[in-house]
């Protein structure tokens, strides 16, 4: 129902945007009026607007909050305003205070009911749950790796794992009798699936919802 809530918030989010874009592209035609919709830096709306919807809508708000400063600042970068080499020396500050309240308010960045919850920071850490019920989880991985190995173990008929990268990688191994179904959103990262395709036979569905930022998630 949750996530049924959030795509419909994003595709109103988006259907207004488009009616919003071609009611003044019609205007600008007959010279009704003479909005210029490509300013300087108009393309950084494509990491803004994301941003925002996932601040709303998304459980992990990491991923959102440093696309939504990143696209400002390069906005206001090609608006003269800001310098653009200023950048890097907030960017790091930024992202290690954004992963100090992600630490500390954990439970307001991402809330899940589901049994296992790790927090791995600037280490690397295998978890293996073979022969045992599992019914989901909340990772957080930040300045590291992780491996979870699920080949082996039993899975009930919907499972949701949470996995939120932060310039780090990690390696899911899932059984081949699951339906995979992947949720991401990432900047500067994504969900990578080796040679896995899902058979219509399978009953048993994973739901992989994907946060990564400088970082990736390899499904094996």
């Amino acid at each position: 129902m949750r996530r049924l809530k959030m795509k419909k918030f994003q595709n109103s989010i988006i259907g207004i945007l488009l009616i919003i874009v071609g009611t003044i592209l019609g205007l600008n035609a007959f010279h009704i009026t003479h909005i210029n919709l490509f300013f300087e830096g108009w393309w950084t709306l494509f990491i803004i607007i994301p941003s925002l919807c996932g601040i709303f809508t998304e459980r992990d708000k990491t991923a959102s909050l440093i696309g939504l400063f990143i696209g400002v600042y390069l906005l206001l970068s090609c608006q003269g305003i800001i310098s653009f080499h200023f950048l890097w020396k907030l960017f790091l500050p930024l992202v290690l205070i954004i992963l100090g309240i992600q630490i500390l308010f954990k439970n307001s960045f991402s809330k899940n009911n589901s049994s296992t919850e790790a927090t791995n920071t600037f280490s690397n850490k295998k978890y293996n749950f073979d022969y045992q019920t599992y019914a989901g989880g909340n990772y957080d991985v930040s300045f590291g790796g992780m491996t979870l190995d699920l080949r082996k173990a039993n899975f009930e008929s919907e499972t949701m794992i949470n996995v939120s990268v932060l310039f780090a990688g990690v390696d899911l191994y899932l059984p081949e009798d699951v339906d995979l179904q992947i949720e991401s959103s990432s900047f500067f990262g994504g969900v990578d699936r080796h040679q896995r395709t899902n058979k219509e036979s399978n009953t048993k569905i994973v739901i992989l919802k994907a946060h990564c930022v400088f970082g990736g998630i390899n499904i094996r």
